[in-house]
């Protein structure tokens, strides 16, 4: 386990619901309040509140309540870590087909 593995781990299975992805992807335009944020949804207030509790759980988002009305903004800074970890394995990657290529560019020359 890595020093960055829980707080990956509460960024992935944050974003592994399609409601908190598309409450992220909103949020990519800027803060929105509950109500702004709950509006494209069909559930009840609660249930979407429980969405957003996960979200700023696992750091994603931010929020700050200015008389009744709670606001959340994105935390890019979550999200530049999960970006960091998923470029690390996509060189990974990047470099085993690489080697597979050339394996198999050998492969067909002899």
């Amino acid at each position: 386990m890595t020093k960055h593995s829980i707080p990956l781990d509460r960024i992935f299975l944050a974003l592994s619901d399609p409601t908190r992805r598309a409450v992220v992807e909103r949020l990519t335009l800027g803060s929105a309040s509950v109500t702004e944020l709950a509006r494209p949804f069909s559930m009840a207030l609660p249930s979407f509140s429980q969405h957003l509790r996960v979200l700023e759980d696992s750091g994603l988002v931010v929020s700050h309540k200015t008389g009744r009305v709670r606001t959340y903004a994105l935390a890019t800074e979550a999200l530049a870590g999960a970006q960091d970890w998923l470029g690390l394995q996509r060189d990974r990657w990047a470099r085993r087909l690489d080697q597979l290529d050339d394996y198999l560019l050998q492969m067909k020359e002899t």
